[in-house]
């Protein structure tokens, strides 16, 4: 979380830290991604361009750019999620996991299908409340198995596990035959996103390349008497 202070009314950003150096760096990566598929339309689309196509030519065309403009918006979304997540303080309370695991798991099974790959999820029958912000921890489980997904080639086996721990509950997400030399930009932003979530929450996440594995602590909700 990227900390504000307030001198004379206005908010401020505070002395650069390595959290700080982190955001500015993916926000720059992001938007230098972005501007790519942009500079291809600006070309693509230019009245001198056009006019010398043909109708077959201007209807590929029509299909390239939808393909450059969705990635726009892709890039953009994951950009906004992220900024949201780092400038936002999340409100926390105690929470069952399980079926956040469940729906995470379930608002991708069709997509991990159509490719061929295999999702399992092992969770324990029961687990302790954690003290979490429900919608910012789904969306960051849901990021994790997409970007999984994305990464991960027909037959491969992508694990989600939940276990309990001393201090709340444990998840991994990991596909053991793939390791990650680089990512796409989609990739980055979505895993910088899913990690901002997370961590705004004051709980833990570790990203793994070779093989591909995230780690998620998740604190135990305080008992109430």
């Amino acid at each position: 979380m990227i900390k504000m202070t307030s001198n004379h009314g206005f908010q401020e950003p505070s002395l650069p830290s390595p959290e700080l150096d982190i955001l500015c760096s993916n926000l720059s990566h992001g938007i230098h991604a972005a501007a790519q598929p942009l500079t291809i339309l600006l070309a693509s689309l230019s009245k001198a361009h056009t006019d010398r196509m043909s109708t077959e030519e201007l209807r590929e065309l029509t299909a390239s750019s939808s393909e450059e403009v969705q990635r726009v918006c892709t890039l953009f979304s994951y950009l906004q999620e992220l900024v949201i997540a780092e400038s936002i303080r999340p409100k926390l309370s105690a929470t069952a996991i399980l079926p956040l695991l469940a729906s995470a798991a379930e608002g991708v099974q069709l997509l991990f299908r159509k490719q061929g790959i295999i999702l399992s999820s092992t969770v324990p029958e029961t687990c302790p409340l954690v003290l979490i912000n429900g919608p910012r921890t789904l969306r960051a489980l849901s990021s994790v198995l997409l970007t999984a997904h994305a990464l991960s080639s027909a037959q491969d086996h992508v694990e989600m596990i939940a276990s309990t721990s001393i201090h709340g509950m444990q998840v991994v997400v990991r596909n053991l035959n793939l390791s990650v030399a680089s990512t796409s930009a989609e990739a980055r932003l979505s895993m910088a996103a899913a990690e901002a979530n997370i961590r705004s929450q004051q709980a833990g996440f570790v990203f793994s390349q070779r093989p591909f594995q995230v780690l998620i602590d998740l604190p135990k909700a305080p008992l109430v008497h």
